[in-house]
């Protein structure tokens, strides 16, 4: 994942924190529809996660 991806995702992770909707999912629907990164290694997601 380049920096710039990985910028992009965190801005759509901020933007959805709020929500009552998990956070991190938006960020997995991101990374499908941009098609950011291997969804087989998701290293964002568990950085995220910890």
């Amino acid at each position: 994942m380049s920096p710039l991806e990985a910028i992009i995702l965190g801005f759509i992770q901020g933007l959805t924190e709020f929500l009552p909707i998990s956070s991190s999912a938006h960020v997995q629907i991101a990374q499908e529809v941009f098609g950011f990164g291997d969804l087989t290694k998701p290293q964002l997601t568990a950085f995220i996660a910890t």
